[in-house]
């Protein structure tokens, strides 16, 4: 089953001119994991949808055309593919943190707001999941 793009559920606006914040965000990342507390999850890979929006603090210099000075998405992505590859979770709950917290590695991160959705769990809803939203106290 797939969402309509009427399903979609949008996140609060990040982005902070005031206070040099930057929106970084991933969404609708779809991925196959194992991930459930059910014996046939453990061996049966779910596909997730993986929503991501970060708080980024801006370089104080302002727009500098350097990949090395931005959180860069592509490698954020490819972290959250390694993570889901690396083994089975139980919780979307602590998928949702795992992910957080690699974000937040990032000291330039200052909040990670994570959803997580699983898309066929029921015939008759589009997705079922959680959203975490956490802050780097760094």
């Amino acid at each position: 089953m797939t969402a309509s793009s009427s399903n979609v559920v949008h996140a609060f606006r990040i982005a902070d001119a005031q206070n040099s914040v930057r929106h970084m965000f991933i969404h609708d990342l779809v991925l196959t994991c194992l991930i459930g507390v059910h014996k046939l999850e453990r061996k049966k890979p779910q596909r997730v949808r993986i929503n991501l929006d970060l708080a980024v603090l801006e370089d104080s210099e302002g727009a500098v055309d350097n990949l090395d000075d931005v959180v860069c998405y592509e490698d954020v992505a490819d972290r959250i593919r390694d993570l889901v590859d690396s083994g089975h979770v139980n919780l979307v709950e602590t998928l949702a943190e795992q992910i957080a917290e690699l974000c937040l590695d990032d000291e330039r991160v200052r909040t990670a707001r994570v959803r997580i959705e699983k898309l066929d769990v029921f015939e008759d809803a589009a997705s079922v999941g959680v959203e975490i939203e956490r802050f780097n106290v760094g």
